[in-house]
């Protein structure tokens, strides 16, 4: 018998030490919607596989997206017969400290193959599962009477009723916790009339920096193949677009087939044989392999409501409901809600992309510099095990390239890329090859592990992934000898990527990153009673000091006209990360006098109707450890901060809708405020006077 792993027993011991009726409290937020939204789906998924509905519940009227963490796919490379392959990309030299350093940056004398290293590769649409109904019908959303959706959050499956014809409808909608497999089951007389059938669709990709809500092309059927074959009680369709094949497999329950593909198009049709009744069971699974054990509808539905279960009464928790509050009731719908979302969309085997499983942001590519806003939360809610599908495997998968990318580049160690496909290749862009907050973030996760379970088995886990992460850190500090410390930059983009490459220097979160960054790596070794590199304490105790300007903590060292010139502050306010998101820092320059005045000047002047979502709970954070809880909770709230009725964050004027990063960061900031964090004081509260707060499984933050 395996022994449990600490992580296991872990999470036995918080479901044992459970008092609050979470089952309660969850219900009470299911998500309920009358017509579909044109924006967003009410989802079903694993983390790994999800599933958009309209209001039918399934992909009726609207072509939401079916998206899985394998299902990628790359456009046919370029024709120019001088450029051919990735290899034909040179990128382009920038004068780095005295010496010229090659970046994977659009070169322009390589259009071609630069845009489509860019573009490729992009993630798919799997396929779109609807009701048929009998075209002389000529059925639209609105010919449908009573229409009222529900998700039951608990056992993660959608009821969705309306009537049609007189006749009534219900289907119940729910995904495998273990496969690419959804589940429908569908009540109505239609069936045996055969007015009501279901059908499937296949698009081809689109190349689209963002491709949102509906992601692919319906109308470019001549550009890839789909193939049927079945037996009785199930079929496989095959769908080849470009060197890409993946396999759809159907299983049912009633006599049945499936006709098509209709002409000119990709889509498929199911329909009942006359008198088989009025129920349909019917399982769909997507896989870029064929699938012999495709589970019955009945099965999925049952393991749904178990691992749903599992998963709400395992972990930390939080209850607000006893607060007579609209605001603590708002509050308690976005965490649960996004709750839900988080385990839909962003518990994968790599990190997310920025619209999770909904739809395409960056051609569906994810950013190494936000595993943190998005990851981060599965450990501070005690999620372990969601936790890991991700990290470490993501960085040691990663690591090799990352050795290459610094070697090249004439560092050391290893450099963690940005505009990330699953191999783990950042696409060619000026940001994405100059933007290095993202390397600290495996200290950070390495040592939020080792708080909760300290120990020689987290220490030996991490420790090849925190040295070479340290070496190129410590490499890449720039030894200034006219100030006699250590410089980050310049060529660089701080966290904010608004200002000039070329002349940002020593930015004030990245300085306060890498000090936590070599802080933890040396740390690391001296708990294994081994000797710290000579080099690594030298520059941790000789970087540059935080700047500051009349006061306050600054962009970057000699950021012209910091306060007064307004393009410098509308995008991410990352000072105010150094006190919230991070721990204090023991260093000289850092002050909370000026750091209250940071945060100050930023609620005065700031533009926030320009930030993106994580940046409301970074400020929140700070707000709470500077011991300002109602502020805490005001930036959880802003307006410019929302939530949609089924809990997607919205994007905002600068990307699309959902913005995921939002409920990540959402979450990591109330379990700190839950919790409570290093150095907060006995008797002090995160939360604003009267409020009524119970929460459970919350270790202390950082």
């Amino acid at each position: 018998m395996k022994t449990p792993s600490l992580l296991t027993l872990a999470l036995c011991v918080r479901l044992i030490a459970a008092s609050i009726d979470r089952q309660v409290i969850v219900s009470q937020f299911n998500p309920t919607r009358y017509a579909s939204s044109n924006s967003t789906p009410m989802q079903v998924g694993n983390g790994n596989f999800a599933f958009g509905t309209d209001v039918t519940g399934l992909q009726t009227f609207l072509p939401f997206g079916t998206l899985s963490s394998w299902g990628w796919h790359n456009f046919s490379l370029p024709t120019d017969a001088n450029q051919t392959v990735p290899e034909d990309f040179t990128g382009l030299d920038w004068w780095t400290h005295g010496r010229l350093v090659n970046y994977d940056q659009p070169n322009p004398a390589e259009p071609v193959i630069s845009n489509w290293l860019i573009q490729n590769p992009q993630r798919l649409n799997l396929g779109q599962v609807g009701f048929w109904f009998e075209p002389s019908l000529n059925v639209t959303e609105e010919s449908l009477v009573g229409k009222v959706q529900t998700l039951d959050l608990y056992s993660g499956i959608i009821t969705s009723k309306f009537e049609f014809l007189g006749k009534n409808l219900q289907v119940k909608t729910a995904v495998d916790p273990d496969s690419d497999t959804v589940s429908i089951q569908v009540e109505s007389e239609l069936l045996e009339s055969g007015e009501l059938g279901i059908f499937f669709d296949y698009p081809y990709s689109d190349v689209n920096k963002f491709d949102a809500p509906f992601v692919g092309v319906w109308n470019a059927t001549s550009m890839h193949t789909t193939s049927l074959q079945q037996s009785e009680g199930q079929a496989q369709i095959t769908h080849e677009i470009d060197a890409t094949t993946y396999y759809t497999s159907i299983k049912w329950d009633v006599e049945a087939s499936i006709t098509g593909p209709e002409n000119g198009t990709h889509r498929y049709t199911l329909l009942l044989t006359s008198n088989c009744g009025n129920t349909l069971d019917l399982s769909v699974n997507f896989s870029p392999s064929l699938t012999k054990d495709v589970p019955t509808a009945d099965t999925t539905s049952l393991t749904s409501q178990s691992w749903w279960q599992q998963y709400w009464e395992t972990g930390a928790f939080i209850d607000l409901t006893s607060t007579p509050s609209t605001n603590a009731t708002e509050l308690q719908r976005r965490i649960i809600l996004s709750q839900y979302l988080l385990a839909v969309n962003s518990a994968g085997h790599d990190s997310p992309q920025e619209s999770g499983l909904v739809s395409n942001g960056w051609y569906g590519k994810f950013h190494l510099e936000m595993p943190v806003w998005h990851l981060g939360h599965w450990a501070r809610w005690g999620k372990w095990s969601l936790l890991e599908r991700a990290i470490p495997g993501m960085y040691e998968r990663f690591l090799p390239t990352s050795i290459q990318r610094a070697q090249e580049q004439g560092y050391e160690g290893a450099r963690w890329g940005k505009m990330s496909d699953p191999t783990g290749r950042s696409a060619p862009g000026e940001i994405n090859s100059l933007l290095i907050w993202q390397q600290p973030h495996v200290m950070y996760f390495a040592e939020m592990e080792y708080r909760d379970f300290p120990g020689e088995e987290t220490l030996k886990k991490w420790d090849e992934l925190l040295t070479w992460t340290a070496e190129f850190m410590v490499s890449f500090a720039w030894w200034n000898t006219s100030t006699g410390v250590y410089d980050l930059g310049p060529p660089m983009y701080p966290v904010s990527e608004n200002t000039n490459p070329n002349a940002t220097i020593n930015p004030t979160f990245e300085l306060a990153y890498w000090r936590f960054g070599l802080s933890i790596a040396s740390s690391w070794k001296s708990r294994q009673n081994l000797s710290i590199p000579a080099k690594w304490t030298h520059v941790l105790n000789n970087l540059a000091p935080l700047p500051i300007e009349n006061g306050t903590y600054i962009i970057y060292e000699g950021i012209p006209n910091m306060w007064i010139d307004n393009t410098t502050y509308y995008d991410h306010p990352a000072m105010t990360g150094i006190y919230g998101l991070l721990p204090p820092l023991s260093i000289p320059s850092f002050n909370l006098t000026i750091m209250s005045n940071t945060a100050s000047k930023i609620a005065s002047i700031w533009d926030f109707s320009q930030l993106f979502g994580w940046d409301f709970p970074m400020l929140a954070m700070n707000a709470a450890k500077l011991g300002e809880p109602d502020k805490a909770v005001g930036y959880l709230l802003d307006p410019n901060f929302v939530f949609d009725g089924v809990g997607m964050p919205v994007g905002g004027p600068r990307v699309a809708t959902p913005y995921m990063p939002g409920s990540g960061s959402l979450l990591l900031a109330v379990a700190m405020m839950a919790g409570g964090w290093d150095g907060m004081s006995e008797g002090v509260s995160a939360w604003p006077e009267g409020w009524v707060v119970r929460s459970e499984g919350f270790a202390r933050a950082m």
